[in-house]
């Protein structure tokens, strides 16, 4: 069998690994081996991070709908039980996105979500 000395694949994958370590700390964006582990750590935390982005914001905008539905003495999940036997079908982000810039169009959704409830 014959010898393979790897020469340009071994450069190219280690010059890859220091572009994506550019900017880190000493070491790290210098030496391959400090490199490859800090671009495996944050590439977990990257993973995790796409993940966790999606929860944060929807609590966020659960956070938002809930000070904007107690500023009209209602819950959050009152409002929320309102506005799904009123048929209103927004979803939370464009709520949270009324409740900060709309104040006049979220306070007719609380009156939609209130009528609805007491109906009920």
């Amino acid at each position: 069998m014959p010898r393979v000395k790897r020469g340009s694949k071994r450069r190219q994958r280690r010059k890859k690994i220091l572009g994506l370590a550019k900017g880190y700390f000493l070491t790290k964006s210098k030496l391959y081996r400090s490199a490859k582990e800090s671009i495996e750590r944050a590439g977990n935390f990257a993973y995790v991070g796409r993940r966790r982005k999606k929860r944060d914001f929807r609590r966020l905008w659960i956070i938002r709908i809930n000070a904007a539905a107690r500023l009209h003495d209602m819950t959050y999940s009152q409002f929320i039980a309102g506005l799904k036997r009123a048929g209103v079908g927004l979803d939370r982000k464009s709520l949270a996105e009324i409740a900060a810039t709309d104040p006049p169009a979220f306070t007719a959704l609380v009156e939609s979500a209130r009528s609805a409830r007491a109906t009920a």
